[in-house]
């Protein structure tokens, strides 16, 4: 091939590529991103996370978080009008009857809509763009902060009508369902580490910043799913499932910069630097760009503690 022939080829070629660059640029619609939600349920305001983006060229989908239940795969978002927008999904946790159904619309870069519930009844919810989080590498950290004295529950509070949970010859234990627990502090960046132990059957969590839960439930023996022991829930799958049977302890060290969150379960790194999209459900609240508490679940099954360790980011 002659010089000539290789210059036009290569111009060709860069024509082809810019032009669908151009294409895809068009179709980026303002709607994409990650969008922290606050909605009006069952007379309180409760946080929902929306995810859009685009497949292709033309085609939007998504993932959406209700305040309880898993991350939820959004088919298509259906788009008309100036920036408004519809799409359904069917119900996981909710009582039976119709999909859920979400109409919405873009104004001055926040969101608004409604939602109509599997009953029938409408919600309305708005939404803002979830913030980015600053990943601050190789931190100093402070000095470790004991959050569980083993004594009794100063520095937590319960959210929730019942209080099931005692200290047991110096451990943390919730024998039933009910509350969940909640430290008075909360936090930014930091690293935890917690030993915990349950019984067969039984399942619980901890919410990083009071948003994010790394699930515990039994799951020894299984694939390593992101709903099992060492993910965290709905979102980041371990690489391998770490799980000690039910009724052994068992230890968790976490590290959370920004969103970039690593993982150790029973020595095991199960998930390294790796960033968690959004709240999870059953979150606290959907305000990310502030910092959080901690928050053992406590509404599931039985669960035991006996440390639970904060070490803070120096600022």
């Amino acid at each position: 091939m002659t010089f000539r022939k290789k210059s036009f080829r290569i111009l060709f070629l860069c024509f082809i590529f810019g032009a669908a660059f151009n294409t895809y640029a068009q179709h980026i619609s303002p709607l994409e991103g990650r969008w922290d939600l606050e909605m009006d349920f069952m007379g309180k305001t409760v946080p929902s996370w929306l995810e859009i983006r685009h497949s292709g060229t033309a085609t939007l989908l998504g993932r959406f978080v209700f305040a309880f239940g898993s991350a939820r795969p959004i088919s298509e978002v259906k788009t008309y009008g100036d920036n408004k927008f519809t799409f359904s999904i069917p119900n996981q946790w909710e009582p039976k009857g119709s999909d859920m159904i979400f109409h919405g619309e873009l104004t001055d870069g926040k969101m608004k809509g409604t939602m109509i519930f599997t009953d029938g009844s409408v919600m309305h919810w708005t939404g803002v763009k979830a913030p980015e989080l600053a990943y601050t590498e190789n931190p100093k950290w402070d000095k470790p902060i004991n959050v569980f004295n083993g004594k009794d529950l100063t520095g937590w509070h319960v959210d929730g009508e019942k209080n099931q949970w005692v200290i047991n010859d110096g451990v943390l234990t919730s024998p039933e369902s009910g509350s969940n627990l909640v430290t008075d502090q909360k936090f930014k960046d930091f690293k935890l580490h917690v030993e915990f132990r349950y019984p067969q059957g039984s399942n619980s969590g901890i919410y990083l910043r009071g948003r994010y839960e790394v699930q515990i439930v039994d799951s020894e023996g299984l694939e390593p799913m992101d709903i099992y022991l060492g993910g965290v829930y709905g979102f980041l799958e371990p690489n391998e499932n770490a799980s000690k049977p039910a009724g052994e302890w068992q230890t968790y060290d976490i590290t959370l910069i920004g969103r970039r969150v690593t993982v150790t379960l029973n020595g095991k790194t199960v998930i390294c630097d790796a960033t968690i999209p959004g709240i999870t459900g059953g979150a606290i609240d959907s305000k990310e760009g502030e910092p959080g508490p901690f928050m053992i679940q406590g509404d599931h099954g039985p669960i035991e503690y006996r440390s639970f360790v904060v070490t803070p980011r120096k600022e």
